[in-house]
């Protein structure tokens, strides 16, 4: 049999300076790019121009709504009855609820002080105030302190563990208060009349307020990010349909009997027992109150590692309860049906999945990798003018930082990464879908080190706060960082859209978060 030639199966053109490496790595670029890189990058191109419009639009009108809501909206006390709770001194302190206040921790010695002090500190009788928690029963304070043996179920099996308990039945309200949160003397004045007088609300939540918003780079970036959460979405959703995600496990809340209002208690099916509580609740009816004007103190984790593990739980989680539980909400029959459309499109498809998604994808991987294939084209307005309004309406939230919006968008595409991953983890629930890592807080712990450093007077403090430079290195984000420098070079050479001054500046945040100076530097 004849041998073949091997001319008969290369291409003609590989047989040209087949000693160069460059060119033939060129040849073979040129002859997969046209036939597949091309139709595939389009492809992607048409998907992230979808979800960039389909987040512009839930931006513009949850931004619609909220100025509806600021002119013409009633303040909760005019929507609601609300009649303040006062003191009797002929019935004593008959005519007040008894209120189980619940403070879940684990291993957070740095704050655990702060939200025990703050619990025992609430303005009601202390008849009347059941706390889960320790310490401070010699002052008169009806406390408990629980231990479990295991960690089961993380902190929503810790709440269902403490209602089994026998003196909880005589509790007619559950106050949620998290290991770093610090509630002001009149927070169960200001929530529980709207309870005790509307048999429809479920659930009270209250705004966040940060103690550390100016202790770093990092919890600045923190504090625009939720000032937004609380002003908007959780405005917007509380004054349109009654419902949010209310965020159980990092606040004061207020909630009625769980039998009452929702079935199955606490579950420890995803890690964001909150959601799963309230959506639950939010298909048998129930309705839900925000108020804004009552606002708790709270700390921001101010290390990268800590933040970055929250991030995951706050990314994973929903995604991971939007999966179980889309087919429930769609066959629910208590609700309305645009009740449904909020909470599966807007509530859980476009905020928890399309807006890590989106900002990942397009603005970290298909924006950059069109500069290599300039054959695909990305319309300005995609590129450039909705996501400049989209940012300019998240800047809402927090006017004292607007300066600081431009270096917000850059940390905000490098945590995409981080979120993204997070979200496709839940989605199809696989390797870290259920981890819980507790959000480290550092307290005045910080703060203590800094000062010791200064004066010098604390040898062991200082030491305590060093850590390693090859422990806070994270490849991943050094890996974006080489790609997008790389990309960045190419359109500086060859490119026309002068993409380079954004992906350079992009390069710079995913190096700086790659070797790990952001945040407390521990």
């Amino acid at each position: 049999m004849d041998q073949i030639s091997p001319k008969l199966l290369i291409p003609q053109s590989f047989l040209v300076n087949r000693d160069d490496v460059t060119s033939q790595l060129g040849l073979m670029w040129e002859l997969i790019k046209a036939p597949l890189l091309v139709p595939m990058l389009k492809l992607s191109v048409y998907i992230c121009l979808g979800m960039a419009l389909m987040l512009f639009m839930e931006r513009v009108y949850m931004g619609i709504v909220i100025v509806l809501v600021k002119l013409f909206w009633k303040k909760p006390e005019e929507r609601y009855k609300f009649v303040p709770i006062e003191d009797d001194e002929e019935h004593g302190s008959s005519n007040f609820p008894v209120v189980l206040v619940q403070i879940p921790m684990f291993n957070e010695k740095e704050v655990y002080k702060i939200s025990i002090g703050a619990a025992c500190g609430l303005s009601w009788p202390s008849d009347r105030l059941v706390i889960q928690c320790q310490r401070w029963a010699s002052k008169g304070i009806n406390i408990t302190y629980q231990i479990r043996e295991n960690r089961t179920g993380y902190k929503a099996g810790a709440l269902k563990e403490g209602l089994k308990r026998s003196y909880v039945k005589r509790c007619e309200y559950v106050a949620i208060i998290d290991a770093d949160f610090r509630p002001d003397p009149d927070f169960l004045r200001k929530s529980i009349p709207f309870l005790d007088h509307n048999p429809d609300i479920a659930l009270v939540q209250a705004r966040w307020r940060f103690v550390n918003a100016d202790e770093c780079l990092l919890t600045r970036m923190q504090e625009m990010s939720l000032d937004y959460h609380f002003t908007v979405e959780q405005e917007v959703g509380s004054a349109t349909h009654a419902f949010f995600g209310f965020n159980g496990k990092k606040l004061p809340a207020l909630l009625r009997d769980f039998g009452n209002f929702t079935q199955g208690g606490w579950k420890d099916r995803t890690t964001v027992e909150d959601m799963d509580l309230a959506v639950r609740a939010s298909l048998r009816g129930w309705k839900f109150l925000y108020l804004g004007d009552l606002q708790v103190k709270s700390e921001l984790p101010s290390t990268f590692k800590a933040f970055r593990f929250q991030q995951h739980r706050w990314s994973c989680g929903p995604a991971n309860l939007f999966r179980k539980m889309v087919w429930e909400i769609i066959t629910n029959k208590k609700v309305r049906f645009w009740k449904k459309v909020y909470v599966i499109y807007s509530f859980f498809f476009v905020r928890k999945i399309i807006a890590h998604m989106v900002t990942f994808f397009f603005y970290c991987v298909v924006l950059p990798l069109t500069i290599l294939i300039p054959e695909v084209k990305v319309p300005i307005w995609g590129s450039v003018y909705i996501p400049s309004i989209i940012t300019i309406l998240n800047s809402v939230g927090t006017p004292r930082s607007i300066h600081l919006l431009f270096y917000w968008i850059l940390f905000e595409n490098v945590m995409s990464l981080h979120r993204t991953k997070a979200t496709l983890i839940g989605l199809f629930e696989t390797g870290r879908a259920n981890e819980w890592v507790v959000t480290e807080k550092l307290g005045d712990a910080a703060k203590k080190g800094a000062e010791a450093n200064k004066n010098k007077t604390n040898s062991k403090t200082i030491k305590r706060y060093r850590s390693k430079f090859t422990d806070r290195l994270n490849t991943l984000e050094l890996g974006f960082s080489a790609f997008l420098f790389l990309c960045g070079c190419f359109d500086f050479m060859y490119g026309k859209n002068n993409y380079f001054l954004y992906l350079w500046l992009q390069t710079i945040t995913f190096f700086i978060t790659g070797i790990g100076y952001v945040g407390t530097i521990i």
